[in-house]
């Protein structure tokens, strides 16, 4: 099962798994055709791209994670440009760890690498490329570290419930710089728009927890 927005690069894997003996039962290109396609199709692994419409943010590993907890066998491997570290922890530690991946695009050095790690995957094993690896431990020594003096003590504040207004009567932070640094807290702390969850609270249990 393949899940890639891209059609010249959903294509052209559609040619290079077949090219291995690899049949693709479905490609799709969004996060909710992907969990449909599942449920159709039973396959033996999928291989899905992070960023997928309609947001463009986490769509296809939030999917994958959701795949992985209703189906904890179902070997996925995450091929993508980015790493997308909200769900990335999720989709490693689900299964116990066993037929999961994570590699990046531009890292892939060779095709025979990609197919191998495939198969490594589909049988069971664990391959994560070794940036993903780095980016994960550097979140979990101190996911705060990335913050400047400012933004840390901006996010102090929104722990203790004030709305921009308030912060912005503070004497540390300007009116005009409250969005910026909400703003700036947010990307660093890899929490992108979403429907399901609320950005403020998740940027507070993460400064609580740390």
């Amino acid at each position: 099962m393949l899940a890639e927005d891209s059609v010249l690069l959903r294509e052209g894997l559609i040619g290079l798994l077949a090219r291995f003996g690899h049949q693709v039962v479905a490609a799709v290109g969004d996060a909710g055709a992907l969990a449909a396609a599942v449920e159709a199709e039973a396959p033996d692994i999928v291989v899905t791209d992070v960023r997928m419409p309609p947001g463009f943010q986490d769509e296809g590993l939030h999917a994958a994670v959701r795949l992985r907890e209703r189906r904890p066998a179902l070997p996925v491997l995450v091929l993508s440009q980015y790493v997308q570290r909200t769900y990335a922890s999720e989709l490693l530690d689900s299964g116990d760890g066993r037929g999961v991946g994570y590699l990046l695009k531009d890292r892939v050095g060779q095709v025979e690498e990609f197919v191998t790690a495939l198969s490594d995957v589909a049988s069971g094993g664990t391959v994560v490329d070794p940036e993903v690896v780095r980016q994960l431990l550097r979140r979990r020594r101190d996911p705060l570290e990335r913050l400047t003096p400012r933004e840390r003590e901006v996010l102090a504040l929104i722990a203790q419930g004030r709305s921009n207004g308030a912060i912005a009567r503070e004497p540390v932070v300007s009116d005009a710089a409250v969005g910026k640094h909400i703003s700036g807290i947010f990307t660093k702390l890899d929490l992108p728009p979403a429907e399901e969850t609320h950005r403020r609270v998740l940027a507070v249990l993460t400064f609580l927890r740390a």
